[in-house]
């Protein structure tokens, strides 16, 4: 059951098209289709904190990937079951490379097969450590049939970097190689239409986070947050995710300096990196507004954020990370209490 016949889905694919019994917690509904690659062999990289690691000391059968099991599934199937549909709920889907020697050809037949079997837009996932010629891989992506690109830099500075995806670990990535990808997808693709994927949490402080977010910004492209949460069987299996306080407080400059209202150099920060001024006049309509605190991704045919991810940052029972959904009257009065969490004076 290997790529490119067959995908990985996560548990809350898996329920919207039928192959799962489930209910999401306040009708959250999944509006982005992820489909990973899979390979006996797996992935190569041995990043501290990612499910899919190498050495991750677990029972392969009993792996998780962003906190949920990814199942295998036959790519027609997926692509019938999408089709049939009838509440148009799915807005994008988005097609996952691992590190892995045929990914990269496998993703585009994945994408071209996707394109012409839906009516889905359709985002590339890279890894920049499999993009040999990065300019021209990039564009057969996009010929194959992605409108966007994805960059999962995930760790905010060189140094963290290093410790969890390089030497650090023994890992293949490259932090300089990245972010060079990152440009060149914005060539490739469009301003706007790549995106860095970045994780709270991983040693850095959010002066750090928030400069990387800058950095995105002014290459033309968006930034994806997500929040650490630790996999069994992994290098940071004890690690505690981030306090909500620092997740709420990086997702509020993140909207800022995305919708263009301010830059990271207009913020102010502590001596422990925290930011205590967002350099705003209009900071509490951006709160109330709450879409800062929604989850970021690429978006639909409508503008609005597909990939939602319901319940990915988090379990269930938790407060949300990333809301699904525009929150609610008390769920921005439980935000602004968090947005003060853990701020030192």
């Amino acid at each position: 059951m290997e790529s490119p016949d067959y995908v990985r889905i996560s548990l809350a694919a898996a329920m919207s098209l039928g192959y799962a019994s489930g209910r999401f917690r306040r009708d959250a509904k999944l509006t982005g289709l992820n489909l990973l690659l899979t390979y006996e062999d797996g992935c190569v990289a041995r990043c501290s904190y990612c499910g899919l690691a190498r050495d991750r000391t677990l029972a392969r059968d009993k792996q998780t990937f962003i906190r949920v099991d990814w199942r295998a599934f036959p790519l027609d199937d997926i692509i019938e079951r999408t089709r049939r549909l009838s509440d148009g709920l799915l807005k994008r889907a988005c097609v996952s490379m691992i590190t892995h020697r045929r990914a990269f050809a496998d993703m585009n037949t994945v994408i071209q097969r996707v394109h012409e079997g839906t009516s889905l837009p359709v985002s590339a996932l890279v890894s920049p450590t499999m993009l040999s010629q990065p300019r021209a891989m990039l564009a057969e992506t996009r010929d194959a049939g992605a409108d966007m690109a994805g960059i999962a830099v995930d760790a905010a500075a060189p140094e963290i970097f290093d410790q969890h995806r390089h030497r650090g670990v023994g890992g293949p990535h490259r932090w300089e190689q990245f972010w060079e990808c990152v440009e060149v997808a914005v060539d490739v693709f469009g301003r706007r239409k790549a995106g860095v994927h970045l994780i709270v949490g991983l040693g850095e402080t959010e002066q750090q986070m928030i400069g990387s977010i800058q950095r995105a910004h002014d290459l033309g492209a968006d930034t994806h947050l997500f929040s650490f949460f630790p996999e069994t069987g992994t290098a940071l299996s004890e690690w505690t995710p981030p306090s909500y306080g620092q997740y709420r407080r990086v997702q509020l400059a993140r909207a800022i300096i995305n919708a263009g209202h301010g830059r990271a150099d207009d913020m102010s920060f502590n001596d422990a990196g925290q930011v205590v001024d967002f350099g705003v006049e209009h900071l509490d309509e951006i709160i109330e507004q709450g879409t800062a605190f929604m989850t970021s991704g690429c978006p639909g045919a409508d503008g609005l954020v597909a990939c939602n991810r319901p319940f990915g940052n988090e379990r269930p029972s938790n407060p949300f990370r990333n809301y699904p959904f525009a929150p609610d009257v008390e769920d921005i009065a439980l935000i602004r209490l968090q947005l003060t969490q853990g701020l030192r004076s």
